[in-house]
């Protein structure tokens, strides 16, 4: 597909979550009361049991042809900021129905809904998406689509947005194509959350080759990635080991952007280190400050959980030098990466060296890291063993002091425990 020739920078509602919470009072009111014999249809729908769906949609067809004469007749006037409360027992049941799986008892009011005078309001449709994109019923979403997009209703291009998430956050791709070609084919702006979204989940559920896809399209309409697409598009190189491929789409995305902060940095720096490419993390760092930005925690830890594994003090030292110079408090994973790399070359008797340089011995432990550098280089034994200890006994007041301590005396155990055998 070619570059989206329609674009905007307005929001949209692409999160089903968050709309269609409360059915009730969907629809305007208004001083108007429906006429006797609609009224008692009205009751009369209402005590209808879910086993008689014939009966049901009877009573349905007869109010909503009822509606219409009283508009054509000028008893009423036409749209659905003017419809009494008392039609919303037609739009209530048919969530009600949707939210509890009843789908074809949903649909039979929606169709005689959507066609007949009745103009639904967009929390009504997009909370009938929502239910049925809860229940991964994305056929009805795209049935849905075919019978609003030629009815010229004022939040097509909204719905379309939120269906196009909703597509995407169910893996279904081709559908969120097809509707995304739809939306731009009826003119309708393609917004920054809808453009981002749609390369969210082609890096969640597509191939890299669709990823590089989706975001060249995304560059071609001159749409931004955002900081989620970013995270998104470079876990799937991460996952892929695609490094090369990674540092070329930051580096593409512009490192001196400024509001994401030092994600970008971060992420090549992540890069470097997986393969533990030294030189090159050391140069992109001082690359990293050069440029004005100020390494953050997650920045730190990184080159300290690399200087760890490589078993690289000198290093490590300096690191914590600088942390210290920038007021950058450590967190557990630079705890862990110190005592790690002192027990790994059997020199725990040398661990309280490093621990001076820590200033925050006697506070309570904390993770401030992103969690995407974990998937990437792991967890320590310290690191685990720490959490399993809170874990364990949470009513204790831990301390970086107290975890180093205990893990030191398991770790002494367990080597009395091998030499014993």
């Amino acid at each position: 597909m070619g570059a989206w020739s329609l674009y905007s920078s307005s929001p949209s509602l692409c999160l089903p979550e968050a709309v269609g919470e409360k059915h009730s009072g969907l629809y305007s009111q208004n001083k108007l009361v429906p006429s006797a014999s609609l009224a008692g249809k009205i009751q009369q729908f209402d005590k209808c049991r879910g086993h008689d769906w014939q009966e049901r949609r009877r009573s349905i067809r007869q109010i909503t042809h009822e509606v219409g004469l009283e508009i054509s007749h000028g008893m009423r006037p036409p749209g659905n900021d003017l419809l009494p409360k008392n039609y919303d027992t037609l739009v209530s049941n048919m969530l009600l129905c949707a939210d509890n799986g009843h789908f074809c008892q949903a649909q039979i009011i929606w169709d005689e809904l959507v066609n007949s005078s009745f103009v639904p309001s967009f929390q009504v449709v997009s909370a009938l998406i929502s239910a049925y994109a809860k229940r991964g019923c994305f056929d009805q979403i795209a049935e849905i689509l075919n019978q609003v997009r030629w009815r010229k209703f004022s939040w097509l291009p909204q719905v379309y947005s939120l269906a196009i998430c909703c597509f995407g956050r169910g893996g279904k791709l081709d559908l969120m194509e097809t509707g995304l070609r739809e939306m731009v084919s009826m003119g309708f702006p393609v917004d920054s959350l809808t453009g981002n979204a749609y390369v969210i989940y082609y890096s969640m559920f597509g191939s890299l080759e669709d990823i590089e896809a989706a975001y060249d399209q995304l560059k071609r309409s001159r749409i931004l990635i955002e900081e989620e697409g970013i995270r998104a598009v470079s876990f799937a190189y991460l996952k892929e080991r695609k490094l090369y491929r990674l540092g070329e789409f930051l580096r593409d995305v512009g490192l001196g952007r400024r509001n994401v902060g030092n994600l970008l940095w971060n992420l090549l720096l992540l890069s470097y280190a997986t393969n533990f490419k030294m030189k090159s993390l050391q140069g992109t760092f001082l690359e990293m400050v050069e440029s004005g930005f100020r390494p953050d925690l997650t920045t730190f830890n990184i080159r300290a959980l690399a200087f760890s594994k490589m078993s690289l003090f000198w290093d490590l030292h300096l690191s914590l030098e600088h942390m210290k110079h920038e007021n950058v408090v450590p967190d557990l994973v630079t705890y862990g990466c110190v005592v790690d790399a002192y027990m790994d070359k059997r020199m725990g008797r040398n661990l309280d060296f490093a621990m001076k340089k820590m200033i925050n011995l006697d506070d309570p432990p904390y993770l401030g890291t992103y969690p995407l550098v974990f998937e990437v280089l792991g967890k320590g034994d310290f690191h685990s063993s720490s959490e399993a200890f809170m874990e364990f006994s949470k009513h204790n007041r831990w301390t970086y002091r107290k975890l180093t301590r205990i893990y030191l005396k398991k770790q002494c155990r367990s080597n009395q425990v091998f030499w014993n055998y």
